[in-house]
């Protein structure tokens, strides 16, 4: 038994010095990588002063009209995430890929992520680029942001397009865990699941392998960085911001939405809601998954189009 029991506690020994070994190995690859990867990233778009910091966007197409584009929480890069849609928009639209403060290549700003700030810096941003009448078109939580923007900014905004929209009735969702993702990124522990699972990182349809990379490398970089845990923190705060909102009732407002949602209940119930007192309002419902726009872009732009021909 004496024997058997010293046996059990070396093998214990062994195995804790094996994963602390394990997860020292993985923490400084994590590390290397970071810091190699940094220099790797190639800049796209252009950078635009806000608020004294550097905001990145994407300006495509020559259209008399402009398209604004607002991203999903936690898109990596909307500038690549963005890129079916922004093919099929722009031969008809000037079309403008905004992406806000922690996201894609713009710069950490140490404002709270507060629908207020979300969206001045937003509207900052279109002022600097002396872009003072234009379309929304937002995807999943940019819906809620674009409710408070529409109704602060309602002289610039000529339409609102959602592409599988959050509503605020639908409430905030659990609480994410934002400090153990947090802690997986830092451990490097999701650098590794990534290499053992790369469809983890949603990369649009149609891209180069190049791009692909560039999307990846992004997504480690911006993962859990501060301003998306901001965000996350916010979520509760800014839903009930929104809950008191509603689109202007001459605001052209069509939305996009998954067939048979299941994820939230009466997700079409709670759009036709907000559209219920619209005098141009529209929902259409499509085949696919939340990122309509990787799929379904061509119907999107030929509907929307069609959709605002009818109201001229």
């Amino acid at each position: 038994m004496k024997k058997a029991f010293i046996f059990l506690l070396k093998a214990i020994g062994v195995i804790a010095i094996a994963i602390v070994l394990f997860l020292a190995i993985v923490f400084t690859v994590n590390v290397i990588c970071n810091k190699l990867e940094k220099s790797k990233i190639e800049p796209y778009g252009q950078l635009v002063p806000v608020d004294g910091k550097n905001m990145n966007v994407t300006i495509h197409g020559n259209g008399e009209e402009t398209v604004v584009l607002l991203p999903g929480y936690g898109t990596a890069a909307p500038g690549i995430d963005f890129k079916p849609l922004v093919d099929e928009l722009s031969p008809f639209y000037r079309v403008v890929v905004i992406e806000p403060f922690g996201y894609g290549l713009s710069d950490i700003t140490e404002k709270e992520r507060s629908i207020e700030n979300i969206v001045s810096e937003v509207h900052e941003c279109l002022q600097q680029l002396n872009i003072d009448r234009y379309i929304l078109m937002g995807h999943s939580i940019s819906g809620i942001y674009s409710l408070d923007y529409v109704n602060k900014y309602k002289n610039e905004v000529s339409a609102f397009v959602g592409i599988d929209s959050s509503v605020p009735a639908q409430g905030a969702g659990e609480e994410l865990p934002t400090a153990a993702l947090k802690s997986l990124k830092q451990s490097g522990i999701f650098r590794l699941l990534v290499k053992l699972s790369p469809d983890q990182i949603i990369t649009p349809p149609g891209v180069d392998d190049e791009t692909k990379e560039q999307n990846r490398m992004i997504t480690l970089k911006n993962m859990m960085n501060p301003n998306i845990i901001s965000e996350a923190d916010h979520f509760p705060s800014n839903f009930n911001v929104a809950e008191t909102l509603k689109f202007p009732k001459d605001l052209p407002v069509i939305f996009f939405l998954v067939k048979d949602n299941s994820d939230v209940e009466g997700w079409e119930a709670l759009h036709e809601e907000q559209i219920k007192d619209s005098l141009h309002g529209k929902m259409l419902l499509l085949e696919g998954d939340h990122y309509l726009h990787h799929t379904k872009s061509k119907e999107i732009v030929e509907n929307f189009r069609s959709f605002m021909s009818e109201i001229k």
